[in-house]
């Protein structure tokens, strides 16, 4: 069964001049020539993502849209008629953002993050900004520690406002907040913790030790890169740690005293020093 709006894995049943038919158990969908991966041939099963064209006829594509049916991202939109929004996602044609689904109506050049759905009347892939109804804590698919997709939804009094895996929300506190971040935004994170009402706290970047692993490897890169010393330690501010490391100072501790523990590194009276030799 072909699925609009998604990635199909699909089977070449004929060639034409203007490129490849593909199996949907009935004539096949078009895979317009200009996409037609070099080589391919009937028989091959090729990876397309399935959408209605201009003339609302399905259409295979090997260009990849910035978002699939289901997911949330930010996009621009190109231009505005009285019925609703165009936006670019990626493909020949723009999605649709009707005029219903806009919260305060959309101008040319903005972005915004929306939802991609299959419109239920029409049966094509369309968008909205009213992202309420497609997110729920009323039964989790996650738990404490799994490392999740995180995008910026708004700015709270507390912190702000997250999308987990396109479905549930959570909060990520402005105390675990180390770089600049901003609405529609996407990255990995994990949760930290779930409540009893299951509101959720989530943390940018890897839980625990494999975070701190990955740390591991930048601190001994900076300092091979800076001649095996750095002028950095406890006595450091926040701010001074995170403005060379890119990480926070509880963090820079852990990894710093692990290394130490490893025999990599030396505290001195100023900073840190590689005992490894070249």
């Amino acid at each position: 069964m072909i699925k609009v709006g998604e990635y199909n894995t699909l089977k070449v049943i004929r060639t034409v001049d203007f490129g490849l038919y593909l199996e949907d158990g009935a004539e096949g969908i078009l895979l317009p020539k200009r996409f037609v991966p070099q080589g391919a041939k009937e028989g091959d099963d090729l990876e397309v993502f399935v959408y209605h064209d201009s003339e609302q006829r399905l259409i295979a594509t090997t260009q990849r849209p910035a978002g699939i049916v289901g997911e949330i991202v930010m996009l621009e939109v190109v231009s505005v008629t009285p019925q609703g929004a165009f936006m670019d996602w990626g493909l020949m044609k723009d999605i649709f953002v009707p005029k219903s689904k806009q919260l305060m109506g959309m101008r040319p050049g903005g972005r915004y993050l929306v939802k991609i759905f299959i419109d239920e009347q029409t049966g094509r892939v369309a968008a909205t900004e009213k992202l309420e109804p497609f997110l729920s804590n009323e039964e989790l698919t996650v738990k404490p520690m799994d490392v999740v997709d995180l995008t910026v939804w708004r700015r709270t009094d507390i912190g702000y406002a997250m999308i987990i895996n396109h479905r549930h929300t959570g909060v990520l506190h402005f105390n675990e907040i180390y770089r600049h971040i901003s609405e529609g935004q996407s990255f990995k994170g994990y949760v930290k913790h779930i409540y009893p009402d299951n509101k959720i706290d989530v943390v940018i970047g890897k839980p625990g030790y494999q975070r701190v692993e990955d740390e591991s490897a930048k601190v001994l890169r900076l300092l091979k890169e800076n001649n095996g010393y750095l002028p950095y330690n406890d006595k450091s501010s926040p701010d001074e740690i995170y403005g060379f490391f890119g990480m926070s100072k509880k963090t820079f501790k852990m990894t710093t005293g692990g290394l130490f523990k490893q025999r990599k590194i030396a505290f001195t009276t100023t900073g840190i020093k590689s005992t490894e030799e070249d």
